[in-house]
């Protein structure tokens, strides 16, 4: 009896089963990292009734937190020297706009101050950030 030489063949079918286990573990990685890129700065907005802004707004964005550390678009700026890195941010966004973001512990005195120093600055265009109020729902 002669031997005949095995013949190899190529597969044309897909496993299937690894692949959708790398997109589980895609779909897992993008769940837990996509909360980590919104802004890293933990602050408590104060709660108003007033609505929200209907349309998308453009501007500077600076934030007070609950120690009184001041960022400008989410960068250590300093209490003594944000002035400067508003500057560098109008006029790399090329904007005229600034939002003041709080946080509810904040010194009434420390975000006026803020507010004033902007006004110094020449910038006319100021608003202040909030969280809006739920509605309550008890009866009387």
């Amino acid at each position: 009896m002669r031997k005949r030489p095995r013949e190899y063949g190529a597969v044309a079918d897909i496993n299937i089963a690894n692949l959708v286990d790398v997109v589980l573990v895609l779909l897992i990685i993008f769940m837990i990292s996509a909360p980590l890129l919104q802004s890293g700065i933990e602050i408590n907005l104060p709660k108003t009734k007033t609505a929200a802004l209907d349309e998308e707004t453009h501007g500077v964005v600076i934030t007070i937190d609950s120690l009184g550390g001041i960022y400008v678009n989410d960068r250590w700026a300093g209490p003594g020297r944000f002035e400067d890195a508003v500057r560098r941010e109008m006029e790399s966004e090329r904007t005229s706009s600034v939002f003041v973001r709080g946080d509810s512990a904040v010194p009434y005195g420390l975000a006026i101050e803020v507010v004033g120093r902007l006004k110094e600055m020449g910038v006319n265009s100021i608003g202040l950030v909030t969280a809006h109020k739920e509605k309550s729902s008890r009866r009387r």
